[in-house]
């Protein structure tokens, strides 16, 4: 009995072996900074629904950013209001250098739904 439920294992093994071979194992992440020109920084903005993942996003004033915006959850956007950034699904990333310090208000640019008024955050220059 111990020696068919062995060959029955190791038959299903194989077959699973086989079967990574043909579909192939999923590719390494990219590495997202492997894109980044020289002394370029990456900042990453995630929207779910009413929310930014953090509070406060801080930044160097004359650092260039390299943005990259992603919903998680809900249709959203991005405006930082003074800065003139704006992204979106249909535009997620953008460069740019921040020239003026100072506090700005980050709030989505798609109406939402029922919290899209008070889904902000603050955006810090240095």
């Amino acid at each position: 009995m111990h020696k068919w439920l062995m060959s029955a294992l190791l038959t299903i093994a194989c077959a699973m072996g086989v079967y990574l071979l043909a579909t192939g194992l999923p590719e390494k992440p990219k590495d997202e900074a492997s894109d980044l020109k020289e002394g370029q920084e990456l900042l990453k903005i995630k929207a779910t629904n009413y929310n930014f993942d953090e509070a406060e996003y801080h930044v160097k004033a004359g650092t260039n950013y390299k943005i990259k915006f992603s919903n998680t959850l809900g249709k959203h956007g991005v405006e930082i209001v003074g800065l003139d950034v704006e992204l979106s699904a249909d535009a997620p990333e953008m460069e740019v250098t921040f020239d003026k310090p100072g506090t700005y208000e980050m709030k989505c640019s798609i109406m939402c739904g029922t919290g899209h008024g008070t889904m902000t955050s603050k955006f810090i220059v240095e």
